[in-house]
């Protein structure tokens, strides 16, 4: 039966051991696949499954440059019938990623969604962070200008205060210190922020803080770590 298959895969590399029982099983049969990143998808089937012969299986991969038409075409093969299996880079796919393309294709066609648990950095930051989890809203990437991002940060304090929701964002890794020292400088010191850097691996980092209390962290160890951003009260 045809089924959009939505594959977790671990946020940390060398972490695929997390991978549970019912996902490998699920991914086990399947031979083509859309993924953010082909290099990443090979390397995760040939762990879960070492007899896998990766010349066997076809993918189509939703990088910066794809073509939604050529997605939508490579999709078609599942109208006769074969299942698709749907990875992002890390995590969950179609959080945060192109992939929800796919996903709204199979639903325009009448076909199947099948999503599998597995981890997500979203969540796990939220489920740590110690704020709102019944009311929250995920923003992706803030803008990377100071001149945008400064009134970008306080309207989401102004949010924070008026419906307490959770605010959460992300950054790229290389940017994690420019991200925190804007919210510094922008947001009021009562403020809760809460960084979530490097899940799921053994140098994990969860804080959460007043703005006050982050201006006498020294943040240089989070250069380069994978985070994301919470502001909550």
């Amino acid at each position: 039966m045809a089924q959009l298959i939505l594959i977790p895969t671990p946020i940390a590399e060398d972490r695929h051991q997390n991978t549970a029982p019912d996902v490998i099983a699920a991914t086990l049969p399947l031979k083509h696949f859309v993924v953010e990143r082909v290099k990443t998808a090979r390397r995760f089937l040939k762990v879960i499954n070492p007899q896998v012969v990766i010349d066997d299986l076809s993918f189509f991969e939703i990088d910066k440059g794809f073509s939604e038409a050529d997605l939508y075409s490579f999709l078609e093969i599942m109208k006769s019938g074969v299942p698709v299996g749907l990875m992002s880079e890390a995590g969950c796919p179609a959080v945060a990623d192109p992939g929800h393309l796919a996903v709204a294709w199979c639903h325009k066609n009448k076909i199947d969604v099948r999503p599998l648990i597995g981890p997500s950095s979203i969540m796990m930051a939220l489920m740590a962070s110690g704020f709102n989890g019944q009311q929250f809203t995920f923003h992706g990437y803030l803008p990377n200008k100071k001149p945008e991002l400064i009134p970008r940060l306080k309207n989401l304090d102004n949010l924070i205060e008026k419906q307490g929701a959770t605010q959460i964002f992300i950054e790229t890794p290389y940017r994690n210190g420019f991200m925190i020292e804007t919210c510094l400088e922008a947001l009021p010191p009562h403020r809760l922020l809460c960084v979530a850097a490097a899940l799921d691996q053994e140098n994990e980092y969860i804080k959460t803080q007043t703005i006050a209390a982050w201006k006498k962290v020294d943040l240089a160890f989070l250069h380069k770590q994978p985070a994301v951003f919470l502001l909550g009260k």
